[in-house]
């Protein structure tokens, strides 16, 4: 909440709109990184994923990245706020701009029926879990989508982390290699970012994070958006992840890689040096 009552403050003492103050002294990568601080963590994950749904084509890496990477709660708060802010819902947005079953596997994750994690580990849920996504893909001829969407989008995460361990003895190949061999495109980048969540949702972002500071420039547009959106969430984590598996750490990759007053405000929410 920190970061709004800083805006309500300012508000107050300025008799200024805070958000129309920084719109005009700003802009670029530095204006979006202000103004998303303005928002509430669910606000801003809602503007980004109604941005990436506007006008002419989608924003497909966007959408996935937050669909994919949100846990069911996270997701209710985002559906709430997206109702609110929007005046539609978000589920008939990703209808109206997706299509295939990449449209079904974002839509079953939107509608949030994922089950709460049990205290009873259901090994036979488990063993029956693992043989279906086998048998829906690697073991037969074409894949049966519909069967790994319902698994993927409706189980407990530490379930699923069982059934992908589980998936090995029937499988030759892990979850993730079968996904690649199995389907191609913004299905493929889904299931793959589903999957690399439910086993680390942290790395994830530490993965992308790297990703996007690979060249001479950085993704500003992903650097902005994964801090922003997990500053107030699991960033700490992010941070030692990131660290542990590209033997550097964050603020010296995003030192290295931007400039100026944006990089001192990512440096900023960063937090420190690892």
């Amino acid at each position: 909440m920190q970061r709004r009552e800083i805006a309500f403050e300012y508000e107050r003492i300025a008799k200024k709109d805070l958000i129309a103050a920084l719109k005009a002294a700003l802009s670029g990568s530095l204006e979006s990184l202000m103004l998303g601080l303005m928002k509430s963590t669910a606000q801003y994950d809602a503007s980004e994923l109604k941005a990436s749904m506007k006008g002419l084509g989608t924003d497909e890496e966007t959408l996935i990245e937050i669909v994919c990477s949100r846990s069911n709660e996270e997701l209710v708060d985002i559906k709430k706020v997206y109702k609110e802010m929007f005046k539609k819902e978000l589920e008939k947005d990703v209808a109206g701009d997706t299509s295939g079953d990449f449209a079904k596997l974002l839509l079953s994750l939107v509608q949030t029926k994922r089950d709460e994690p049990s205290n009873v580990v259901d090994y036979e849920k488990i063993d029956e879990d693992a043989r279906s996504l086998y048998e829906a893909g690697v073991k037969r001829k074409g894949t049966d989508v519909a069967t790994w969407i319902t698994i993927m989008s409706k189980r407990s995460v530490p379930h699923l982390q069982k059934v992908f361990e589980r998936y090995k003895s029937y499988s030759p190949y892990d979850m993730k290699e079968s996904i690649r061999k199995e389907v191609k495109g913004d299905l493929e980048k889904s299931f793959l970012t589903l999957v690399e969540c439910f086993e680390n949702r942290q790395l994830y972002f530490a993965n992308r994070l790297s990703e996007a500071m690979k060249s001479k420039g950085a993704k500003e547009k992903v650097v902005t958006r994964i801090l922003v959106s997990r500053c107030e969430v699991d960033l700490m984590k992010i941070r030692s992840e990131f660290k542990k598996q590209h033997k550097r750490s964050l603020y010296q990759t995003i030192a290295e890689h931007t400039k100026g007053d944006y990089q001192n405000a990512l440096l900023s929410l960063c937090g420190g040096d690892d």
